[in-house]
């Protein structure tokens, strides 16, 4: 009986809504296929795996953020790549602090949709031109196009989150304006096919996750937060 649960679950997690940002694209790949399958059935069947794949990479699922306070949360699905502590970039006006950077690499079958790592206003937007080197290399947080977002939480503590652009993909998708208010696990933006982002934690922060872990975006919890005054 479990085993038939378990393969429900995952059959009914691929039926779940499709982000409108990829409708064009969905659409775009079903037409394609028309003309494939007008030219061979062989290259018809490559169309419809391709165009099954593309509804599958821009699924939307809802996820349900922890209720708990000062949590950090994963800003997207994918493998903690990296756990490192740098000097925050200048872009994130963040003063140059040393922060503890956890880095998340989605991979091509990974949910690409982002969500806010904690709840609070979007205090900065910096798009920062680039590279499309391999998402998951260490260089590719200085040297790829990427999208940087400063954030600040009711409490006045400021965290990063950083969109980078990888080999596959070549557009990052922001949602939100400077001032905006989201709250913890709200879509913020997406990457299109294969990424990564980083999260820049404060000074002194313990990340409560390892490199190699799944992440689940707007779901597992990355670090917890001090009280500025604790």
């Amino acid at each position: 009986m479990q085993d038939n649960h378990s393969l429900i679950d995952t059959i009914t997690s691929m039926f779940v809504p499709i982000h409108k940002d990829g409708y064009k694209f969905v659409i775009g790949f079903a037409v394609i296929t028309l003309v494939l399958i007008s030219i061979s059935h062989l290259l018809g069947w490559l169309g419809i795996l391709a165009t099954i794949w593309c509804a599958y990479f821009f699924r939307d699922p809802e996820r349900f953020p922890p209720d708990r306070q000062n949590v950090v949360v994963a800003p997207a699905d994918g493998r903690v790549s990296a756990i490192e502590r740098v000097a925050a970039p200048k872009e994130l006006d963040l003063d140059g602090a040393e922060c503890v950077r956890v880095s998340i690499f989605l991979s091509v079958f990974d949910v690409h949709i982002n969500r806010m790592p904690v709840a609070g206003k979007i205090r900065k937007l910096t798009y920062v031109p680039g590279k499309f080197l391999n998402a998951d290399l260490d260089k590719a947080s200085e040297e790829n196009e990427r999208q940087c977002l400063t954030l600040e939480t009711a409490q006045g503590i400021r965290i990063g989150c950083v969109q980078i652009a990888g080999l596959v993909a070549r557009r990052i998708v922001t949602f939100v304006s400077e001032s905006d208010t989201l709250g913890l696990g709200e879509r913020f933006g997406l990457i299109r096919f294969g990424s990564r982002t980083d999260v820049y934690l404060p000074p002194g922060s313990e990340a409560l996750v390892r490199v190699g872990q799944t992440a689940v975006g707007g779901e597992t919890v990355l670090a917890e937060l001090r009280d500025r005054n604790g």
